[in-house]
């Protein structure tokens, strides 16, 4: 019985620990994923402003948060944008947080 007991268990964690995991392109990692990688550059000169929006998600069930590129823009008071990041952080499938972090003038 113990053992019916662990491997429904470990079944349950197995497939809710997707529900809340983030994927990049580097990939994800099963149990713990904080990774930064930029998104996208342009010519403009690299500005001295930074400004982040950010997005939450709890187990799959909550999801709350801007994490777009205009109020990331409007955080850091950016009208020149130099270029872009994310930075993805998921724990266990049980937390995990998307941030988009822009630079510029």
């Amino acid at each position: 019985m113990k053992k019916v007991t662990f491997v429904a268990l470990a079944a349950t964690a197995m497939l809710m620990s997707s529900c809340a995991a983030v994927s990049t392109s580097c990939g994800k990692g099963q149990f713990f994923t904080d990774i930064k990688t930029g998104v996208t550059a342009n010519s403009n000169t690299l500005g001295k402003k930074v400004g982040q929006s950010s997005a939450t998600n709890i187990m799959g069930w909550v999801l709350t948060g801007d994490a777009s590129i205009d109020a990331a823009a409007q955080n850091g008071g950016i009208k020149k944008i130099s270029h872009i990041d994310q930075h993805q952080k998921s724990v266990l499938g049980i937390f995990a947080q998307y941030e988009t972090i822009v630079y510029g003038e």
